[in-house]
């Protein structure tokens, strides 16, 4: 496994990474962490690798876009001197451009995701004595021609050039979904196409677990 021991591990995003997490830090036993895929990771890390003494750090919150991420990136990730990070986001950018057509206040172009991730990851890169992950945004819809679907892969574009540009381990989420979604229809994994049933979050847990060389 590329994660080295005694390694903390800190995982941002939105509500899908969020899932009920403790807030202001998602940190500890019981459901600090939440019930979504960042525990499903934790678990199974602690339970096949117990030598390794990870630490796993929970810190999505719901709603968040990129410009969020910004505005709290200093207290919740630089502050807490991850050895390795995982970011996730990108879903709500695109969401609101959809859900909030109106209200242009609460959408992030592409040109803006891109700058703003950017600038998150030249920041941080350096700072990290262990890895970056970058995971693609989703949306559980296997239609390409869907609009929203269409948009979402255009940002997953961006994190996937990124991953490459940085040297950053790539998780691509849609693919992920996109490979189940062969034999199941979308609302059995999520009734809104972006808030996973467990089903969901195993197959986000298993694309995370797979990229960092996890071995039962």
């Amino acid at each position: 496994m590329l994660i080295q021991p005694n390694s903390k591990l800190l995982i941002i995003g939105d509500s899908v990474t969020d899932c009920g997490r403790e807030h202001p830090i998602g940190d500890g036993r019981m459901s600090a962490l939440g019930n979504g895929y960042v525990s499903f990771c934790a678990g199974l890390l602690e339970a096949t690798y117990p030598q390794h003494g990870l630490r796993v750090i929970n810190m999505g919150t719901g709603g968040n876009t990129v410009c969020d991420l910004q505005a709290r990136w200093q207290s919740d990730v630089l502050d807490l001197t991850p050895d390795w990070l995982v970011i996730m986001i990108g879903i709500n950018d695109v969401w609101r451009q959809f859900d909030s057509p109106a209200q242009t206040e609460w959408h992030v172009s592409l040109a803006d995701y891109q700058q703003i991730l950017t600038q998150l990851i030249k920041i941080t890169r350096p700072r990290l004595k262990g890895g970056l992950v970058l995971m693609t945004p989703y949306f559980i819809e296997p239609h390409r021609a869907d609009p929203m679907r269409k948009m979402m892969d255009s940002y997953g574009a961006v994190v996937k050039a990124l991953a490459a540009q940085y040297g950053a381990i790539l998780v691509d989420t849609q693919a992920a979904f996109d490979e189940v979604l062969l034999h199941l229809h979308p609302m059995s994994l999520a009734w809104d196409r972006v808030h996973p049933t467990a089903s969901g979050h195993f197959i986000l847990a298993r694309a995370l677990l797979k990229a960092i060389g996890y071995m039962w």
